[in-house]
């Protein structure tokens, strides 16, 4: 029986992009089936202790971005540590992409990939929706049926449905990983998740 990863992530978040492409091998790799979940941290952070970037002390701000710039060298993958339209609101891209995955669990994933490097390597706005039917069709997504599909109010349900799912889990930063009870958090425990699969 294939593994299950439910993975739950923030279409804003860096950590997500520096990880998405190399967690989606890995998966492949493994035979694992894995369930897209994009949740909003804006709900998870009160309730887990964490803050938001704007609100954490200066010292850790000023290291991030050092870390940032590490992995994005470290890994090959292109990454403005500053990019124009950041801070996001994501929110409209997770409705987009979990349009997406009633398409596939492939047509998800391709699209929280390239809505990452819209964010983080193209200076693109994710938050608007002409710009994600660009990013999906660049995908090989039907741009407009996604908007329309996206814009019900289901998609948004179901994404608060997910961030409180998320919360539930013990779920408290992005991107997560989740394989039956086991979470792994970050993309720097791919190695670990890499791990639990080969067992």
């Amino acid at each position: 029986m294939a593994t299950h990863i439910d993975y739950y992530f923030a279409t804003v978040s860096p950590w997500m992009y520096l990880g998405h492409e190399r967690f989606v091998a890995l998966a492949r790799q493994h035979g694992a089936t894995v369930a897209v979940k994009p949740m909003n941290l804006g709900d998870v952070f009160p309730v887990s202790g964490g803050l938001p970037l704007s609100k954490r002390a200066p010292q850790r701000q000023a290291y991030r971005l050092v870390e940032l710039k590490r992995w994005s060298e470290f890994l090959g993958v292109p990454l403005n540590v500053q990019p124009k339209f950041f801070p996001a609101n994501g929110d409209l891209a997770a409705c987009w992409i979990l349009a997406a995955a009633e398409l596939g669990t492939d047509e998800a994933l391709a699209l929280t990939g390239a809505v990452g490097r819209a964010l983080w390597a193209q200076e693109r706005d994710i938050a608007d929706a002409a710009t994600l039917a660009a990013i999906a069709g660049e995908s090989g997504l039907d741009g407009a049926k996604l908007a329309a599909r996206a814009a019900s109010p289901d998609m948004s349900a179901r994404y608060a449905a997910l961030t409180q799912e998320a919360i539930a889990r013990g779920v408290f930063g992005a991107p997560t990983y989740v394989v039956g009870d086991e979470l792994f958090w970050g993309q720097d425990r791919l190695d670990f998740l890499a791990r639990k699969l080969a067992k």
